[in-house]
């Protein structure tokens, strides 16, 4: 199972370069890639950065989550949830190609509301994440890691299982948001909050239960 999610990690990293290769003679010299809020250019890049940028930032994260499992100290492993800890890496990486497919639509003239596009992905990402948020059990590298979730395994997974239902709301609804065309402030504002709002739970639990002589 666990080999089965660094193949598509791995075959993620190989779309991205074959669709460069593929656009790669139909682009112009210099290609956008960063966009304002209103969807306006305000950044270009030489086309052959293309197969260096995103790429290589794929290849280093999947390295990195590869190699963080065997970092991790005594009682706080990534072993007893690899599977959703993977699933996490591979939804990273897919955000990462469909941003790089988006910048490929762009230096190929397609006709796309760059800041929707980008704020949807967002959003959708969000709502994966929150889905396995649950799941993720206590480390110190994926999660609503706080002082107060890091310091106590009770808060650490009430935290999360807040988590996973705010994340996926809020993801959810800021993709619908920005589908509907909704101020593009709206959508960004309700995954933030649906991020954030899980820290201050955290830290509304952890005193909760020191009051109480629970810890």
């Amino acid at each position: 199972m666990t080999r089965a999610y660094y193949i598509i990690a791995a075959g993620l990293i190989a779309a991205v370069l074959a669709a460069t290769l593929v656009t790669y003679p139909h682009l112009p010299a210099t290609i956008p890639t960063h966009w304002d809020a209103h969807g306006n250019v305000n950044g270009w890049s030489a086309r052959w950065t293309l197969f260096v940028i995103d790429p290589g930032i794929m290849a280093a994260l999947l390295a990195m989550f590869a190699v963080l499992p065997w970092l991790s100290p005594k009682h706080f492993e990534v072993d007893s949830f690899r599977s959703t800890y993977l699933y996490i890496m591979v939804a990273i990486l897919a955000m990462l190609a469909y941003m790089h497919g988006l910048i490929l639509a762009a230096g190929l003239s397609w006709a796309i509301d760059m800041s929707r596009a980008v704020e949807g992905g967002v959003c959708l990402l969000i709502a994966l994440l929150g889905n396995v948020m649950g799941k993720v059990r206590r480390n110190f590298y994926v999660g609503i890691r706080t002082p107060w979730t890091i310091a106590n395994e009770q808060v650490w997974n009430a935290t999360h299982r807040f988590a996973a239902k705010t994340m996926f709301a809020g993801g959810v609804l800021g993709l619908i948001a920005a589908i509907l065309g909704a101020p593009f402030w709206l959508p960004i504002a309700v995954v933030m909050t649906a991020s954030l709002v899980p820290a201050v739970y955290s830290l509304v639990l952890y005193k909760k239960m020191e009051s109480r002589g629970e810890l």
